[in-house]
């Protein structure tokens, strides 16, 4: 069994057919993860900007991220869930779409870059500013946060 034929069995799902012939469920999903996804990328600026040195720098990372990152991460499950149950509408049709995968790469490269952030950088900094790897990392992940935002509207607009 391949990806496509994964795929289309899972199209095949009352779940997924429920979803795709709803006048109602994908919409709500929609506006749901929309909303979700700029509280997660508004919340993660906030954190690679004060990384990078350009906002709030009289206070320390680790505060900036006590603050904002159970926003993001709440945030985050939501996004998640919703985009879940946008995807359950054409699994074949995001499956095959470019914009899509692509989006998904960068999703795997945020939690990468998050890891190697949060296990290396930030524990040899001891949560100080963690100098240039520090704003290597917050600057990474913006360009990363800012193209997953514009794949995924890329990929509203070609399914």
């Amino acid at each position: 069994m391949d990806l496509n034929d994964l795929l289309s069995a899972l199209q095949g799902t009352p779940v997924s057919q429920a979803v795709a012939e709803s006048g109602w469920i994908f919409p709500t999903a929609e506006s749901i993860h929309v909303a979700a996804i700029t509280l997660v990328v508004g919340s993660i600026l906030v954190v690679d900007l004060r990384l990078i040195g350009l906002v709030d720098t009289a206070r320390s990372p680790r505060e900036i991220e006590a603050r904002f990152l159970p926003v993001t991460w709440t945030a985050f499950a939501v996004a998640a869930a919703t985009g879940s149950t946008l995807f359950l509408a054409k699994p074949l049709s995001y499956g095959a779409n470019p914009f899509f995968r692509a989006k998904l790469a960068l999703l795997l490269l945020a939690a990468v870059n998050m890891l190697v952030f949060h296990w290396l950088v930030k524990r040899r900094s001891g949560g100080n500013d963690g100098g240039l790897a520090a704003k290597a990392s917050g600057l990474l992940s913006l360009s990363i946060w800012i193209g997953v935002v514009a794949l995924g509207r890329w990929t509203g607009f070609t399914l």
